[in-house]
């Protein structure tokens, strides 16, 4: 009984200091994505669906990084590639994606504001 209490015990605390990695290691990424003055990193949510099957074809579990830019939205164009540098920045992060992957996420949005939001794909 001791040793199944171990085992138990031990496999919680590394789940938990491997998703306390993976938070870091997202954090610590995402921070260095733009320059300070042109945009603040402001952290990520975890969006779960649960009124969605777990079989059905549509995203079910997802993750929206959130940055606010200093001043005005930048054009439609500009945006466009704010968002392909956050997207490429995550996608180049082997080892980020597989562990977010293996957590059950499905796709990442990247966020500038409280409307809208852009997927990665």
């Amino acid at each position: 009984m001791r040793i199944r209490t171990f085992i138990l015990s031990w496999a919680l605390l590394f789940g938990a200091t491997s998703s306390y990695a993976q938070a870091g290691n997202l954090d610590v990424l995402m921070q260095q994505v733009f320059p300070t003055a042109e945009a603040t990193y402001i952290g990520y949510e975890s969006i779960e669906r649960e009124d969605i099957p777990v079989s059905a074809d549509v995203d079910r579990k997802y993750l929206i990084v959130d940055f606010r830019f200093k001043g005005n939205l930048p054009s439609t164009q500009t945006l466009q590639a704010k968002v392909h540098k956050v997207c490429m920045t995550l996608f180049r992060d082997q080892q980020l994606m597989q562990s977010l992957s293996e957590s059950g996420y499905d796709m990442v949005s990247v966020a500038f504001d409280r409307q809208s939001q852009f997927d990665c794909l």
